[in-house]
């Protein structure tokens, strides 16, 4: 008797020891899942949309609206869209696009933008642009703009626009 009590000892140390290990794992490997969901990307930017070339063209006459133009590109899981922009230091901004009118074409505001995983979008003249009304003080050229785009459902993408002369290349 005494041989088997020893077992039944031994048999619950063991048991002990395996709890307390699969506990301190269990709280280990929570600690790695809990620190995976705080990463976070960084504020202002919706993680796979890239935009390049981006600039802000000046009016050729002051008090007009300027122009932003870019090209966009957007790798993410599933499709986005460009919902609206704006212009830190301008009253207002607005998507338009070229589009037939009465048989004519005519620049207008532009609906949602679709962009799905994998595809690129030009704004350039002559299609789909930002236009910048009432521009405040500071926007020379050589200077940057700091665009936001407003994508549905809430995100919104932060670039910087270099800020060119009405004369310059668009």
């Amino acid at each position: 008797m005494p041989k088997q009590a020893l077992t039944t000892k031994t048999g619950t140390d063991m048991k002990r020891i395996a709890m307390s290990f699969a506990v301190a794992m269990g709280l280990a490997l929570s600690g790695c899942e809990q620190e995976a969901e705080t990463v976070a990307p960084p504020e202002g930017v919706v993680p796979g949309l890239e935009v390049t070339d981006a600039r802000l063209v000046l009016p050729p006459v002051e008090g007009n609206p300027a122009a932003v133009y870019f090209d966009v590109v957007y790798n993410g899981e599933r499709g986005v869209s460009i919902s609206g922009a704006s212009v830190e230091g301008a009253a207002s901004a607005t998507v338009h696009d070229m589009m037939e009118y009465n048989f004519e074409m005519t620049m207008a505001e532009a609906g949602p933008i679709a962009l799905p995983a994998g595809e690129a979008k030009t704004f350039e003249p002559g299609g789909l642009h930002i236009m910048v009304f009432e521009l405040g003080e500071g926007f020379e050229p050589g200077g940057t703009a700091e665009v936001t785009l407003n994508i549905s459902g809430g995100a919104r993408h932060k670039f910087d626009a270099e800020i060119r002369a009405a004369g310059d290349e668009r």
